[in-house]
């Protein structure tokens, strides 16, 4: 079946492949969100261990579809060749960085107190799903990037590579659309509300992914640093946002179970399919 899925996509043209594959994690996290209508709360243990999920998923993606490709496909030997990697990473932690310090958000599982960017009088709805979105951004950057370093015809790069990606990504992207839904369900907010909310957070990754495609092929030179750019970007988000929140309540262990258990099935992609 998965094979049948990468001959499918190397078929088509890579911006229009790179959309494709960020609608399903754009649809995945919309499935998530509609268990809004079949629950009326958040199991809190089952929530943590998602979210470690999605940490593990998120740090093997940042190194298996990104770093080292990036790495690989760099030109010269030793500490040269490593530079672009080392430059697209630090880069890519501190466009999330700055993204952070000014897009107001509120992280999953804190106090409105707690929210985060400049001040604004934004409902806690709104403030969740940027917090959500922020973290799309370089998970749809990730897949276009990857498509567009096929297209370019970079070693290293491979259709596989890009659809493992976008099924962890999409993986990963389900407890997410849930975990905007339901805090807004127990405030009182209708159930259409709520999963309209929580699929929207995804919204940006099918247009960062077009984005991170054409710049890829237009500016073929970047790719190594485009690859490093995004990897450094989720990094930023797993240390910042997804571990934190996976420790905020005596789930602890449950949620660093999950990181492991996402690690090894994006690992596990990655390798298969690559």
């Amino acid at each position: 079946m998965l094979k049948e899925v990468v001959a499918y996509f190397e078929q088509l043209d890579p911006v229009m492949a790179a959309f494709l594959a960020t609608l399903f994690t754009w649809g995945v996290t919309a499935l998530g969100a509609s268990l809004v209508f079949v629950f009326k709360n958040m199991n809190r243990a089952f929530f943590d261990g998602m979210l470690g999920f999605t940490g593990g998923v998120m740090v093997a993606a940042s190194f298996w579809s990104l770093l080292a490709p990036g790495i690989e496909m760099s030109p010269g030997e030793g500490f040269e060749k490593v530079i672009p990697a080392v430059v697209g990473f630090a880069l890519g932690a501190l466009f999330l960085f700055g993204l952070d310090k000014i897009l107001p958000h509120l992280h999953v599982n804190f106090r409105m107190s707690e929210k985060e960017g400049i001040k604004t009088p934004w409902h806690k709805s709104t403030l969740l799903t940027l917090a959500i979105a922020l973290h799309n951004i370089p998970e749809g950057l990730a897949v276009g990037v990857l498509f567009g370093g096929v297209a370019a015809g970079f070693e290293g790069a491979t259709i596989g590579g890009a659809v493992a990606l976008a099924i962890g990504i999409g993986l990963q992207n389900f407890p997410e659309g849930f975990a905007v839904a339901m805090p807004l369900r127990r405030q009182g907010m209708k159930r259409w509300k709520c999963f309209n909310y929580g699929q929207l957070s995804a919204i940006v990754e099918p247009m960062a992914a077009v984005l991170g495609a054409w710049a890829v092929m237009t500016f073929k030179p970047i790719l190594p640093y485009a690859l490093s750019f995004a990897a450094g970007a989720m990094i930023f988000v797993v240390v910042e946002e997804v571990v934190p929140e996976s420790q905020q309540e005596r789930y602890t262990d449950i949620a660093t179970m999950g990181f492991i258990g996402g690690f090894m099935i994006m690992m596990t992609l990655d390798v298969g399919l690559g």
